[in-house]
């Protein structure tokens, strides 16, 4: 990888300086490289009793019998419940995703379906992988035995797969107490589109489908559950990226004090946002621990993971561009339908996300953009790495590669034609975000993304190439694509800060890492907001007893959340360290300095002292200082940041492509991604997240997708067929950056976890359709497998062979 100049602000002064902006190798790398990685199913719990869940087979049917007698008398079995065994808990919902901001209420009037979900199913199942009954077992092995003893009768349902059709007004319910299968609906306009598209001398018009697939983490969901004998307390661990959500959702299942509930997230194997929601497994888990009286085990396997938890992308986008004979846009149009699967559980997350962020980088003066979340028969789909961006930004950098060929125009051209410069920040779009407040991108610098794209794709050499003519059947491509990203989304993060006797820093963060390097990245910014060295500071995320109030690692917040929730809890107890010490040495505050762990005066000959030392030293080593009544002595200080607004990052991908006219292979000969997401804190952390999100869109682009039949059953359910790309896959990444602070916090940061994910899709298929413009082909969805590829060249009257 290479990487070129930048601005950035911050630059380590060698042998010095803060530790923001150097590439610290991640500490917690050293454990998990050498297998001490301590995952939910390493948790050994003496007496466990293992869970395993019988599933729906069917997507849509009315439950007419359940037979658990044989699968009680099995080897080994504890128990075995059903949906009338737990019927008396309460359906599970994921309310604050469902939450609507209430000035994204009182502007837009969105509407949102409420669709709790039974731990496990009643009377009817919606989706193939449903929980119908949980068997309890001395172990997975028994309990699976034990799985195929449990008789079921079904009477099928009609099924509904497609979005359109779960809308048409003869189209079966899947909730009977709702109107139809609307899941959500708003709509949103700026300015006067009609007026727009009429006068326009250019308008495209097309349909785009972003395809559904999975998030697929290498370690599949787990949880386990044990109460405390002697305190009655339950402890849950869980990989979930929102600790403290499943405990207020547990808490309220089992009829608990929250505090009573203490939810741990151990290491955790990728989350992705597969990861960020509540599931029904992880209430019935402890409630079977409570119930057993004894340490309770469930770990998803593979089929589950792919089948029953959450899916992701499905959307249809009906956009129209209209634009002047320059290629200056006048207008979006766009008519987006999600598919949600079976349960709405995240309301307009994912809808609204894909209406904010459909303009991208580009200046649009005239709006129309209407979203509908539709129910069907097929696994409930929720935020995946991106959530909604991929699948927007795909709509709109295909719609403008489509107007660029309508007039003319070089697609990078038409894009820089449109772009909003760095002297217009903060820009106004006129809609309306995702958190009710007017949107406004608070910083950046589009066309230098843009310009640093184009150069190092050597687009003129693209073209110089294709000029030549194809080579062997094989036809040279390129293609771009721009995004930008709201980050850092609240409500808040928590940090907590202590001082130990040993001079050690403890930092508490209520957002668990999943693969992000926290330990790291959080102690770079404590070290210097402290004055003390990095490997000073210990860093626990996602332990809900180490810090009460949280909400996760989600949407690219950590590091703007979390990462000024440690800012500025360092800052304040570096203030109390240097009040106790002016109080020990008898010297005014303003005449000390923290630097390094130590308190020096400032004078060149003044007293020093340790900040172990300091917290440890008292009437005698090791006992607290005693307090007057007016100072307080502990070392330590809680701050629950709240961002005022989103920090905006930015991206340009550029893509050369080899598309095989015989095969309909697509090899990516150059990949070019540039980003902006502010203040970097590790460059290394950061090139690692951009690269991580490549590779998954790269994946989405070019291999995965989850196919479900008519009759609703997933035809893609295994690795044998759901193709998820190896290192082999990928090519070596071109990576660049600029760095424009946000204003929007302390740090200047923004997030990047999703960035490298969101722009893959689009900029492969724009690359892939340049390759294949002589014969007049559209790439209207994903992914470009050689199947694919190949029917397209059939449809666009190409006959296609294999050499």
């Amino acid at each position: 990888m290479s990487h070129g100049p930048s601005h950035a602000p911050r630059q380590p002064a060698p042998g010095g300086g803060p530790w923001t902006g150097r590439p610290v190798p991640r500490v917690e790398d050293d454990r998990l490289l050498r297998g001490n990685g301590r995952y939910v199913d390493d948790v050994a719990l003496p007496g466990a009793a293992e869970a395993a869940f019988l599933r729906s087979p069917h997507a849509h049917a009315r439950i007419r019998s359940v037979d658990v007698t044989a699968a009680l008398a099995a080897p080994g079995v504890v128990a075995v419940w059903t949906g009338a065994d737990v019927a008396h808990l309460p359906a599970m919902l994921n309310k604050e995703e469902l939450r609507t901001p209430p000035g994204l209420a009182e502007l837009l009037d969105p509407y949102v379906a409420i669709t709790p979900m039974p731990l496990l199913a009643t009377d009817r199942v919606l989706y193939v992988g449903q929980p119908v009954a949980v068997v309890l077992a001395e172990n997975r092995y028994l309990a699976e035995d034990a799985l195929e003893l449990v008789d079921v009768r079904y009477a099928p349902l009609p099924v509904l797969v497609d979005p359109d059709r779960a809308l048409a007004e003869d189209a079966p319910l899947l909730h009977d107490e709702l109107r139809d299968n609307t899941a959500v609906a708003v709509a949103t306009k700026v300015g006067d589109p009609d007026a727009a598209f009429a006068s326009a001398h250019a308008v495209v018009s097309e349909e785009f489908q972003a395809h559904r697939y999975v998030a697929s983490p290498i370690e599949t969901r787990a949880v386990s559950a044990q109460v405390d004998p002697y305190s009655g307390e339950l402890t849950v661990w869980s990989n979930t990226q929102t600790p403290h959500r499943v405990r207020e959702a547990t808490a309220h299942t089992l009829g608990l004090d929250p505090e009573r509930v203490r939810v741990i997230a151990t290491d955790v194997g990728g989350g992705f946002g597969q990861k960020g929601i509540l599931y029904v497994e992880e209430m019935l888990v402890p409630y079977a621990a409570r119930v057993l009286g004894r340490p309770v085990l469930w770990r998803e396997d593979r089929n589950e993971n792919l089948t029953a938890s959450s899916h992701a992308r499905e959307q249809i986008h009906r956009i129209e561009l209209a634009a002047d004979a320059q290629g200056h846009l006048l207008a979006v149009r766009d008519r987006i339908t999600v598919n949600f699967g079976a349960y709405n559980m995240t309301g307009l997350v994912v809808p609204y996300n894909s209406v904010c962020h459909l303009l991208g980088p580009y200046r649009v003066p005239h709006v129309d953009i209407d979203v509908v979340g539709v129910l069907t028969n097929t696994t409930f789909a929720t935020p995946y790495r991106g959530a909604g961006r991929p699948e927007t930004v795909f709509a709109m950098e295909r719609a403008m590669d489509r107007l660029a060929a309508e007039l003319g125009i070089e697609p990078a051209e038409l894009r820089a034609r449109n772009l909003v410069g760095p002297d217009e920040m903060p820009y106004a779009t006129g809609l309306v975000d995702r958190s009710g407040k007017p949107q406004s991108y608070d910083s950046g610098d589009f066309p230098e993304l843009l310009r640093r794209a184009v150069a190092k794709a050597d687009l003129e050499g693209v073209r110089a190439r294709q000029r030549e003519g194809a080579r062997d059947g094989r036809l040279v491509g390129i293609g771009f694509a721009m995004y930008i990203e709201a980050t850092g989304l609240g409500p808040f993060e928590t940090a907590r800060i202590d001082i130990a006797p040993s001079g050690r820093v403890k930092l508490a963060i209520g957002a668990p890492s999943q693969g992000q390097g926290h330990r790291t990245s959080m102690a770079q910014i404590a070290a210097d907001a402290i004055g003390v060295p990095f490997d000073a500071v210990d860093v626990v995320g996602g332990d809900t007893s180490a810090t009460p109030f949280g909400v996760g690692t989600i949407a690219s917040r950590a590091l703007v959340n979390a990462g000024n929730a440690t800012h500025r809890a360092g800052r304040l107890v570096r203030e109390k360290i240097i009040e106790a010490a002016a109080r020990r040495l008898g010297v005014p505050a303003d005449g000390l300095d923290l630097r390094e762990g130590v308190i020096r005066s400032k004078a060149a000959e003044g007293p020093a002292l340790t900040l172990a030392e300091l917290a440890g030293r008292a009437p005698l080593p090791g006992t607290p200082e005693p307090t007057d009544g007016r100072h307080g002595t502990e070392l330590s200080e809680t701050v629950h940041f709240r961002p005022p607004g989103f920090a905006v990052s930015s991206g340009a991908h550029a893509a050369v492509v080899e598309v095989d006219e015989h095969t309909g292979e697509t090899e990516i000969l150059h990949y070019v991604a540039v980003h902006d997401a502010g203040v970097i804190v590790n460059p290394m952390i950061a090139e690692g997240q951009v690269t991580g999100g490549i590779a998954q869109g790269i994946g989405g682009a070019l291999y995965e997708e989850m196919i479900y039949g008519p009759d609703g059953q997933p035809r893609t359910g295994t690795y044998m067929d759901y193709l998820v790309p190896t290192s082999s896959e990928i090519p070596d990444l071109d990576l660049d950056e600029i760095h424009s602070p946000s204003p929007m916090n302390d740090l200047g940061v923004k997030g990047l976890g999703e960035g490298g994910a969101i722009a893959p899709q689009a900029v492969l298929a724009n690359a892939v359709e340049d390759a294949l413009r002589p014969f007049g082909v559209v790439v209207r969805r994903g992914p470009l497998s050689p199947s694919r590829v190949r029917d397209l060249l059939r449809a666009a009257g190409r006959p296609t062979a294999a050499r």
